[in-house]
């Protein structure tokens, strides 16, 4: 437990410093004393359930970030279990997602659909497809189409797709697998910019359900403040998951 309890308090340190917040901010926003806070974040008392929940949200992270700690090697996890954890998922379960991202170059918001296929029994991949409505600043609309594979995980959902005209283009979407029952999760799209060739990436947005373009929902696929406080800070391009 103390071993535990020590990579959850490098967790908490490492989070509050990238922030850079004092230990006494962070203590003053959980209501805890400097000293009690010192104290978790060298490992030295464990967290309760409620105080980790508090730190998160005091931090911006998700609790589970914070309780980044890997099974012991003696310990090997159960595949029936994770099974039954990525068949609660409703993004498991679903056939058809509903794809969305914002295109800063013409300020417009671009969707997709993603239809999930049958399983191959050799290799246990999923075949998929994937088509996206393109608008040109002229007004004419076009439509890419790819076809690919996903994989999944307790954690996270892995798309690969191939551009069905062009295969020098491959794009990885990464989106984050939700075990509660909500219709939306957040990812990230790789691939290339089919106008001049150049390798980009995308904040996007996969639903359950056909989303309505309004203001509101168009902020969802932005990055924010704090993503692009944490990209600046380690030189990586990364989506917080909601």
């Amino acid at each position: 437990m103390e071993e535990i309890s020590k990579k959850v308090g490098d967790q908490i340190k490492k989070y509050r410093k990238e922030q850079k917040m004092t230990l006494q901010t962070l203590a003053d926003k959980i209501h805890k004393s400097r000293a009690t806070m010192c104290k978790y974040e060298n490992g030295e008392i464990a967290i309760d359930v409620n105080t980790l929940y508090e730190i998160s949200c005091a931090l911006h992270v998700p609790a589970s970030e914070l309780m980044n700690a890997p099974l012991p090697e003696n310990v090997q996890p159960d595949p029936g279990i994770i099974a039954g954890r990525m068949g609660q998922s409703p993004f498991f379960k679903s056939k058809r997602l509903y794809f969305y991202f914002y295109d800063g170059r013409y300020n417009h918001l671009k969707d997709g659909i993603i239809n999930i296929g049958e399983r191959d029994p050799e290799t246990g991949d999923y075949s998929c497809t994937l088509s996206i409505c393109i608008m040109s600043p002229d007004g004419r609309s076009s439509e890419i189409y790819y076809t690919g594979t996903v994989i999944y995980s307790d954690m996270l959902i892995r798309f690969s797709f191939i551009n069905s005209c062009n295969k020098l283009e491959e794009a990885l979407l990464y989106i984050f697998n939700p075990l509660e029952q909500r219709d939306q999760t957040l990812g990230l799209l790789c691939s290339i910019s089919t106008a001049d060739l150049v390798p980009c990436s995308f904040k996007c947005l996969l639903s359950l359900t056909p989303q309505e373009a309004t203001e509101e929902f168009r902020k969802q696929l932005l990055f924010t403040d704090a993503e692009m406080k944490r990209m600046k800070k380690l030189n990586r391009l990364l989506v917080t998951n909601i």
